[in-house]
């Protein structure tokens, strides 16, 4: 170790010149395996403590989809977010990876139907208080979720007794109705963001084509089969390196099925040259764009009618401030706020810090030409 530090070297190898190496380990109260290093040791070592913070977790959390139950109890509980404690009967612990993996779960459990209760609660916070308290939350939880039709809301069509329900209950409720609505919203405006993905590589990959389609003897069919495999073996290599993230996956898969469509296509239509190809292709890209289009702009009008019950509910609350800082920390609503915009956003949120920080990108995305000509 002490070869390592002194000269950058281990074993034969040495570290390149501009490297930078960066380790993590626990302290000895949460790993029996661990030793502690000498001063020795440590005196070439930049220490740096980490400690457990809720509100940097949840930027983590929100480009993983977390489940809004999870959310909203730890926005009410944030000391149960981080806890580790030894009592007589062995040690107690919820960590953030178990929050994490709670949450996948009980979306993989509420998809397939499965009933969620303190049992498997308790598998993934090993904290029996902490297990229980949330399990007799989230039967709270999917009460609202019942009892106050989000659909409705988002559709602007929400009945008086819903508003009136929602404008006379207590805080700890109405920050679990607006965990409902920001992932109700979320799902919609995350989808917007997966086909856009999708549709800016496949216009990079029909580019590619109608440069091929130019040339002598081009068959539209075989050169799409041979950008589904193309894209299929860089998905395959995403994966096995975990170098690609879940909406990149699903808009490389989106990539694939729509090419293997336009493939279909064209064998059907039996187009007589490479022009005539290319010009198929292209109506079926300018359709499925307007088709983004209009999924843009239902998407936003769900958002519109989120600000408009929540200003109308709750005019004069927090409830509002929040439901901004939500939207711009969320990686997926940020984006489709900065590419589609949303009047309701930037009036309530006047500094407008996010969209300053994320100009450059957004600029970017507004230079998108979805012209294939």
């Amino acid at each position: 170790m002490l070869q390592f530090l002194q000269y950058k070297i281990f074993g034969r190898h040495k570290v390149p010149e501009g490297w930078i190496v960066v380790t993590a380990g626990n302290p000895p109260e949460y790993n029996n395996s661990v030793r502690e290093f000498d001063i020795v040791t440590w005196d070439r070592l930049k220490r740096v403590d980490v400690e457990p913070d809720f509100d940097i977790w949840k930027e983590y959390a929100y480009s993983r989809g977390p489940h809004p139950a999870v959310m909203t109890y730890l926005e009410i509980e944030k000391e149960d977010f981080y806890q580790v404690e030894t009592t007589v009967d062995g040690k107690r612990f919820v960590t953030a990876r178990g929050w994490s993996d709670l949450s996948d779960m009980m979306r993989l459990y509420e998809q397939h139907k499965l009933k969620i209760d303190e049992n498997l609660v308790g598998q993934y916070l090993q904290n029996r208080k902490i297990a229980k308290d949330f399990a007799v939350y989230y039967d709270l939880f999917n009460k609202y979720r019942s009892d106050y039709q989000v659909d409705k809301i988002l559709a602007d069509k929400a009945d008086e007794s819903i508003k009136d329900r929602a404008r006379k209950a207590k805080f700890d409720e109405r920050l679990s109705l607006l965990g409902l609505l920001l992932d109700a919203v979320t799902e919609h405006l995350r989808a917007v963001c997966t086909v856009e993905t999708a549709h800016i590589q496949l216009l990079e990959v029909l580019k590619t084509v109608r440069v091929e389609l130019a040339k002598p003897g081009a068959e539209a069919p075989k050169l799409l089969e041979k950008q589904i495999k193309s894209q299929r073996a860089a998905l395959a290599s995403g994966r096995r390196a975990s170098s690609m993230s879940r909406e990149e996956q699903s808009a490389r898969e989106n990539v694939c099925a729509i090419l293997e469509d336009q493939r279909v296509m064209l064998t059907k239509e039996r187009p007589g040259s490479g022009k005539e190809a290319f010009s198929l292709l292209k109506v079926d890209f300018d359709q499925r764009i307007t088709g983004l289009r209009k999924s843009a702009a239902g998407a936003g009008k769900k958002l519109t009618n989120l600000f408009r019950f929540c200003g109308e509910v709750f005019p004069d609350g927090q409830e509002l401030l929040i439901l901004v800082t939500e939207l711009t920390i969320n990686p997926h609503c940020a984006r489709f706020i900065g590419r589609y915009g949303c009047k309701e956003y930037y009036e309530r949120n006047r500094e407008l810090l996010f969209y300053e920080r994320q100009q450059e990108i957004i600029q970017k995305m507004e230079d998108i030409d979805w012209n294939l000509d």
